[in-house]
């Protein structure tokens, strides 16, 4: 009994340092912090989830587990070879034989690393097929999401949600997954060997894997939360570069980059807090397995060395040295799969918490969508009323309040009215960018909610005030991606539309570059292309939002032509504050906090001498002051 004290004594440091891991995460636990996430989702929600992208690659990690049984041929037969070598050198020494097990070991690794060369392979084309379907289902569900929905994400958010935590996720399934299975099967494998070698020394090594468990059961649930606050701290960081870096010019111009850069150090510390956490729950959990490995060792050794010294046995079975070297490199081998796991399970942390931050995305509901019911519209007149229609951004915070009107195909209608009263909101509800919470929007006498969104948007242009462009060349901003657009469709509306003018002037014409949101063309050259965009579409209800503003004088009279031009084309519905652009429109509607007040054309409101008439002596004066 006495010759197991050292076993006893071994027993009570691993207990001791049980409790220390214990309350280590413990106190971790009590300075936990809030994590500031949308929602959490269990672990077994995200596996399913998860096994949605793997299903059309089954066959390919089917043929991924019928190789990886060749790979771990190496770590189950090798030990046992070389304790039948360690035999053969001390008992009956024999060339041949030797040179057979060295053969037969050189073969073994060959297999094993051959088949682990095409594992990988096979890994990481099926992991780059489930990173792009990932990341395009991703983006499609964001491009879905309405415009209320977009406004409340930050850009910065988005992008982390499609390129950081996509590729976290690809990891997955072309390292961690496999790798998981594979260290499963090698322990099983060993574990095998090790009870036909020795089963008393194989009990005595499974003593040391409660403790494995326990610690792993602690390790899990302080894992997720430590790379949750990493997820977290990482998209605020985002978030502000992608923010302030588009808005480094209004940062410059009022000399505010000591205090954008004390906020940038504010989140990157607490990015680098959040890190230091998640490599402290690590720290503190694969030098507790490494422990229990040195511990076995330690257990293995002592009893091994007293059957060889002693010429013991261990529980009635007799213990040789082939028999020792191969169970220490059977330890070896059961341990390091289980720290490889240890490793392994916290990348698969990271892992899972970046695919809660993606179904957080993926779940939200678009607000608009289209009705069970919906229609296709193949053409449009142009026809659009307003019906006693509600809307408010907010609840109760209402826009527009009982709004009614009509307007005809191949009418101008413009609306006017102070900033607020509501006149680009009409011009977002009959594209259906919001739903409006009651009335009705018609188009050509048809509910726009019963016609399929792409219909619907696919027969309206829109000019906006702020023109976007994005990085390519004019040529690909003007057709969008649309092939079927030819170079002599697009020359010809640019002409039409003026935006000849400084094309030709370019070296490059239509393929001159166009850099980040279009920064190296002025406003009006941008408003121009916006035109021929539009046009060259061919839409059925052209809509411009202060189209006109921000522009100098020579640009705005090729706007001015254009839009005459224009006006032949189909309906057209203008906002402008300058009320000089919009006086031949067939009808002037003036609305004032969310109500329609006056309508009629411009010298009807002009002789009405109401608040059309006001606005307009109030821009004369201005104008006539400005000209002096």
């Amino acid at each position: 009994m006495f010759e197991f004290y050292p076993l006893l004594i071994l027993g009570a440091i691993i207990g001791a340092f049980s409790i220390v891991f214990i309350l280590a995460f413990a106190l971790m636990k009590n300075k936990k912090e809030a994590i500031g996430f949308d929602r959490n989702i269990k672990d077994k929600e995200i596996i399913k989830r998860l096994l949605v992208y793997l299903k059309p690659h089954v066959k390919s990690f089917l043929l991924v587990g019928l190789i990886m049984l060749f790979s771990i041929s190496y770590d189950i037969i090798s030990p046992l070879l070389i304790g039948k070598i360690e035999k053969l050198l001390t008992e009956d020494f024999r060339m041949a034989k030797l040179l057979s097990y060295v053969a037969v070991y050189a073969g073994i690794l060959i297999v094993s690393l051959v088949s682990t060369y095409f594992q990988s392979l096979i890994l990481q084309k099926v992991g780059q097929k489930i990173l792009s379907k990932m990341r395009e289902d991703v983006f499609m569900h964001i491009e879905g999401l309405s415009h209320s929905q977009l406004h409340q994400i930050p850009v910065g958010k988005l992008v982390t949600r499609v390129a950081n935590d996509t590729n976290a996720i690809s990891m997955m399934f072309t390292h961690l997954l496999v790798n998981l299975v594979k260290n499963c099967f090698i322990i099983v494998g060993v574990f095998a060997a090790m009870l036909l070698l020795n089963y008393q020394l194989t009990l005595m090594v499974l003593c040391f894997v409660p403790f494995i468990v326990l610690f792993t059961v602690i390790f899990r649930k302080f894992s997720r939360r430590a790379y949750r606050k990493v997820k977290d701290a990482t998209t605020d960081i985002n978030t502000f570069l992608s923010e302030n870096l588009s808005g480094i010019k209004v940062t410059q111009i009022f000399n505010r980059e000591d205090r954008k850069a004390e906020e940038f150090g504010n989140k990157n510390r607490h990015l680098g807090k959040a890190k230091h956490q998640e490599i402290l729950v690590f720290g503190i959990f694969r030098p507790m397995v490494y422990m229990l490995y040195i511990s076995s060792v330690l257990a293995l050794l002592y009893l091994s060395a007293r059957g060889v010294i002693k010429d013991t046995s261990f529980l009635g079975q007799k213990i040789t040295s082939d028999v020792l070297v191969s169970f220490y490199m059977y330890t070896s081998k059961f341990f390091n799969p289980i720290q490889n796991l240890a490793e392994q399970f916290n990348r698969l942390q990271s892992a899972f918490a970046s695919a809660e931050k993606i179904f957080t995305i993926l779940d939200m509901e678009p607000e608009v969508v289209d009705s069970p019911d919906a229609i296709e519209l193949e053409s449009v007149r142009g026809d659009i009323e307003f019906k006693n229609v509600w809307f408010a951004y907010n609840e109760g915070e209402w826009v527009l309040k009982d709004v009614s009107f009509k307007v005809n195909a191949k009418e101008t209608v413009a609306f006017v009215g102070s900033t607020g009263s509501g006149k680009t909101t009409i011009l977002s509800l009959i594209c259906r960018n919001y739903d409006i919470q009651k009335g009705q929007i018609l188009i050509d006498g048809i509910d726009i909610k019963s016609i399929k969104l792409s219909s619907l948007r696919r027969h309206f242009g829109q000019m906006l005030q702020d023109v976007f462009l994005f990085s390519g060349t004019i040529r690909s901003n003007i057709i969008l991606r649309d092939e079927s657009i030819t170079d002599e469709e697009v020359l010809k509306t640019c002409k039409y539309v003026n935006a000849d003018h400084f094309i030709d002037k370019l070296t490059d014409g239509l393929d001159e570059e166009v850099r980040e949101r279009g920064n190296n063309f002025s406003a009006g050259q941008r408003q121009l292309l916006s035109f021929a965009r539009t046009i060259v579409h061919k839409p059925s209800v052209i809509i411009l939002d202060e189209a006109t503003a921000n522009i100098d004088t020579e640009t705005e009279l090729l706007i001015q032509d254009s839009l005459e031009k224009i006006k032949s084309i189909g309906t057209m519905l203008i906002v402008a504050h300058r009320l000089s652009t919009i006086q031949h429109a067939d009808k002037i509607i003036v609305l004032s906090h969310g109500e329609i007040v006056e309508e009629g054309n411009h010298f009807e409101l002009l002789a009405k001498r109401g608040r059309y008439y006001g606005l307009y002596m109030l821009q004369f004066e201005k104008e006539k002051l400005s000209q002096k």
